[in-house]
């Protein structure tokens, strides 16, 4: 005889996402009021985990974290100095900095009342992110996202992870961070590279949630390409603010079913990113995965030629390249390695393959099948607009050069 008993858990969890300037200046009480979360008498450890480019790049930012500890009036103990860890997708291929933060709540006596605070960009929230999840089953982890795609889109999510087996995100978990602080002055040092790489990511939730807000980027375009603090500090708002209703309104904020429409062009950028081990930066292959499937929507009949050149003219706009040799990559019988990225896609979801696409400018839909013919098509396309390029400043070089 079988019998069951059965109860439907529902968790309830707060995500808050801040937006700031001069965070750990005294005089904002920011902070503060985030690790003192209204007992302000309680007694709270924080162990600060700080990315070594930052701390290159500001210098002064250790001793302002700890000056900013030392005169808080509510009892806040910064437990060490802040550790230092390296950022970047290297600190996310191994295990190592995972053990090495779990060591330090070993040895201060992190508890689960007490706080990790992350700063840095995306690649150091992952990982440090997965550190706090699984040390205690759960510490509170505030994030400090410091570059742009980190601030308007990995930062604000609820994925924590590192990668194995070649794979992108295969260790990971999915835990809300307590609190995620952009402070958008902690951009400053941002190299331009980096601070570019997030447009790809409100690029992408514009095409598959709003039309206006791709209209507004089109309009941006040109003050954003150069870095003008009021357009730049509006695409986060935005992109963050779109993202957090995603997460908690599609009704599947841990990825339990096999649609991910955050991912539009990611299953393509995630083997690009693997394929160029990592010399790609995410938003930049995200940038060519848009492409990639804009291109193969139209060829397929789903999008409008102009709506596709919009999309095309924008991402060049903001200053990206949608073209990287790995797209042309074969293995040894000559099949793209490129398309080996679908079934590793489909597996990370588990289920069947889901692929978002585009209907129109702000209309996103899912797929179940990939014709490889088309796909590759559309590869051939970046190609000749790669070509076309070259040849177009080949002639403006020849142009200008003296005595032509």
């Amino acid at each position: 005889m079988t019998t069951l008993i059965q109860r439907t858990l529902q968790v309830s969890f707060r995500h808050q996402v801040f937006f700031t300037r001069g965070v750990f200046q005294k005089r904002n009480p920011l902070l503060r009021e985030v690790l003192s979360d209204g007992h302000p008498s309680a007694s709270r450890k924080v162990l600060v985990i700080l990315d070594e480019a930052l701390s290159l790049a500001q210098p002064r930012l250790t001793s302002s974290i700890e000056a900013y500890f030392a005169s808080t009036p509510i009892p806040c103990d910064l437990v060490c100095p802040p550790v230092v860890i390296e950022g970047g997708e290297r600190t996310k291929n191994s295990y190592f900095h995972v053990s090495e933060i779990q060591s330090l709540v070993d040895r201060y006596h992190i508890d689960r009342h007490s706080y990790i605070l992350a700063i840095g960009g995306g690649a150091l929230l992952d990982m440090v992110g997965l550190a706090a999840a699984t040390a205690h089953r759960g510490v509170r982890h505030v994030r400090l996202p410091t570059t742009t795609l980190a601030q308007n889109d990995s930062g604000v999510g609820v994925k924590n992870g590192i990668n194995a087996f070649g794979k992108k995100n295969f260790i990971g978990s999915f835990t809300p961070p307590f609190a995620v602080i952009n402070d958008f002055l902690l951009l400053k040092s941002c190299p331009p590279r980096d601070r570019r790489a997030g447009y790809a990511e409100a690029v992408k939730v514009a095409l598959i949630r709003d039309r206006l807000f791709f209209e507004w980027l089109e309009l941006q375009s040109a003050r954003l390409k150069r870095f003008a603090p009021g357009p730049m500090e509006e695409l986060i708002r935005r992109c963050a603010e779109l993202h957090l209703n995603h997460i908690a309104t599609s009704g599947d904020p841990f990825e339990f079913g096999s649609a991910r429409p955050l991912d539009f062009g990611h299953w393509s950028a995630h083997k690009l990113e693997q394929l160029s081990d990592y010399r790609l930066r995410h938003g930049e292959a995200v940038a060519i995965g848009i492409a990639l499937d804009v291109l193969y929507s139209r060829r397929r009949g789903y999008l409008e030629t102009g709506d596709c050149d919009r999309v095309l003219s924008l991402l060049e706009a903001l200053g990206f390249d949608l073209f990287s040799p790995e797209l042309l990559h074969q293995d040894s019988v000559g099949v793209s390695t490129l398309l080996r990225g679908l079934e590793e896609f489909r597996e990370h979801l588990g289920g069947e393959l889901t692929i978002t696409l585009l209907q129109g400018i702000g209309r996103g839909f899912e797929v179940h099948e990939i014709q490889h013919e088309a796909m590759l098509a559309a590869i051939q396309e970046l190609v000749a607009r790669r070509d076309r390029t070259r040849r177009t400043l080949a002639g403006k070089g020849k142009r200008r050069s003296p005595g032509s």
